[in-house]
């Protein structure tokens, strides 16, 4: 008797919900500790990146891709959690998953390639206004796209932090571009990636291997003009490949964080990152922070505050731990 079943298309295994179920606190720590351990990261990466001072930003961004890409291809052959390559598979099967991917990783590329750029410039408050600004844009694009409603108070907190970005335009004349890209950015990749169906380590992979023949080339191209840093000896050579750990690591656990906690709880943690940012240029690059800025990062943080008051309220009428 002939097989009367539907033909069986290419597809990824079964993913976990993107928030976790109420009652599941297993799921909620895991992505807790996860998200957290990014943010550390991020927070404390400029450090790094200031001994990396020599290098241009593009070829440092170009590395990242590059070392990042073999350090995942390495976790995927290894490690027995991550599946190996089958998932990546599934995901080249499918065009539209694949296009998504493809946007993430221009996201991510433009993100960092403008994050290190102004540590290089001497601008690392300007990206640590980014990334206060971030958590608001991503409760603002939760309720856009996920239907997350905006209580009265976070709408509140979004305003205030509008008048903190029309402050510093009136005051400087100009757009804070920056900031501006960098909250936008991350914003928008951490939108897309809680709807990807695809697992952390799989879809940083195939975010990398897709931006990865840009980065191969632009080195190939520094090396034929002779300006290429990696190669010449020193602490540089072995400085930039752990640029893939450093990157691959945070973005992993962001991923696994995202997808097991709502997006207004990613929002809150976002703290972490930028006020570490903060605190490096102030305390160790000892950047200029005058009265004007103080007082656009005051509405910020004013912003903050009243988000973080409403997102604590609504946990106790509701009966939610962290």
């Amino acid at each position: 008797m002939p097989d009367t079943r539907p033909p069986q298309h290419p597809a990824l295994p079964p993913l976990p919900p993107a928030a976790p179920a109420a009652g599941d606190p297993h799921t909620v720590r895991n992505g807790m500790l996860a998200t957290l351990s990014a943010f550390v990261i991020w927070g404390l990466a400029p450090l790094y990146f200031r001994t990396l001072g020599s290098v241009p930003p593009f070829e440092i961004v170009a590395h990242r891709v590059l070392w990042s890409a073999i350090f995942l291809a390495a976790l995927l052959a290894f490690l027995p959690f991550t599946g190996g390559f089958a998932r990546v598979r599934g995901v080249w099967q499918q065009p539209r998953l694949l296009a998504l991917l493809a946007l993430t990783s221009l996201l991510t590329s433009s993100n960092w390639l403008v994050f290190i750029w102004s540590i290089d410039a001497g601008r690392l408050l300007e990206a640590s206004l980014g990334y206060f600004i971030n958590p608001l844009v991503s409760v603002a694009l939760g309720a856009l796209f996920l239907g997350e409603r905006l209580r009265p108070l976070q709408a509140v907190a979004v305003a205030i932090a509008c008048a903190g970005v029309a402050w510093r335009v009136w005051q400087v004349g100009s757009l804070p571009w920056i900031p501006l890209f960098l909250a936008g950015t991350f914003g928008l990749y951490g939108l897309l990636r809680k709807r990807a169906p695809v697992d952390a380590v799989s879809g940083l992979f195939v975010e990398t291997l897709l931006v990865a023949p840009l980065a191969l080339a632009w080195l190939a191209w520094l090396h034929h003009q002779g300006h290429l840093a990696f190669g010449g000896g020193g602490v540089t050579d072995w400085l930039l490949p752990l640029t893939g750990v450093i990157t691959a690591v945070p973005l992993m656990m962001f991923a696994v964080g995202a997808r097991r906690l709502p997006l207004a709880t990613v929002g809150f943690l976002q703290y972490i990152a930028p006020s570490l940012n903060f605190l490096v240029a102030v305390l160790l690059f000892r950047e200029p922070f005058d009265t004007t800025q103080f007082i656009g990062f005051a509405l910020i943080w004013f912003a903050l505050a009243v988000y973080s008051a409403d997102l604590l309220r609504a946990r106790r009428k509701t009966g939610k731990t962290g």
